[in-house]
C-alpha cells in the first residue's frame, strides 16, 4: 500500500456506508417508478423476481459506476477513495462486480464480512479482499 495513505477506520467506513445506504435507497425509490409506469402496479408485486433483479441491477449500477470512478457519495463525504491493491488505480468493472457480490454476501450473513475489518491488520473487509481493492483516505 502507498505510504501516503492510512488505513480507513471501521467507524469512518461505517459512516460512509450509512450515507450510501440513504443514497442507494433514494435511487431505488425513484427507479421503482419505471416499472410502475411501464407495467402497472403488478410489476412491483412482493416477491416478483424480475423486479428484485431489476433493483439489484440498479443498485449495482450505482455502486459500480461510483467505485469505478473512485468513490461513492458516502466516500466523498468522508474523504475516502477506493483503489485497486495492486497498483492503487481505480478498480475495474470486474472488481466492482466482485466487490458488490461480496458485500451482498456479507450483508446476507449479518454483516460478518464488514465486521471482519475489525480483526484485519489493514482494516479490510471481505469484499475488499475478494475484489483486491481497499478504501484509503483521500489526499488533499
Amino acid at each position: 500500500m502507498n505510504s501516503n495513505h492510512e488505513f480507513v477506520s471501521f467507524p469512518r467506513r461505517l459512516a460512509a456506508l450509512l450515507y450510501d445506504i440513504v443514497a442507494v435507497f433514494t435511487v431505488l425509490y425513484f427507479a421503482s417508478f419505471v416499472p410502475i409506469v411501464a407495467g402497472g402496479g403488478d410489476a412491483i408485486a412482493p416477491g416478483n423476481p424480475v423486479f428484485v433483479l431489476y433493483l439489484l441491477v440498479i443498485a449495482f449500477g450505482y455502486f459500480g459506476l461510483s467505485w469505478t470512478r473512485g468513490r461513492t457519495l458516502g466516500m466523498q463525504a468522508w474523504k475516502l477513495e477506493i483503489r485497486a491493491c495492486a497498483d492503487t488505480r481505480r478498480i475495474t468493472w470486474k472488481q466492482a462486480f466482485i466487490r458488490f457480490a461480496g458485500a451482498a454476501l456479507s450483508i446476507a450473513i449479518f454483516g460478518i464480512g464488514y465486521f471482519s475489518a475489525l480483526t484485519d491488520a489493514e482494516n479490510r473487509t471481505w469484499h475488499d479482499r475478494l475484489s483486491k481493492s481497499r478504501l484509503v483516505r483521500k489526499q488533499p
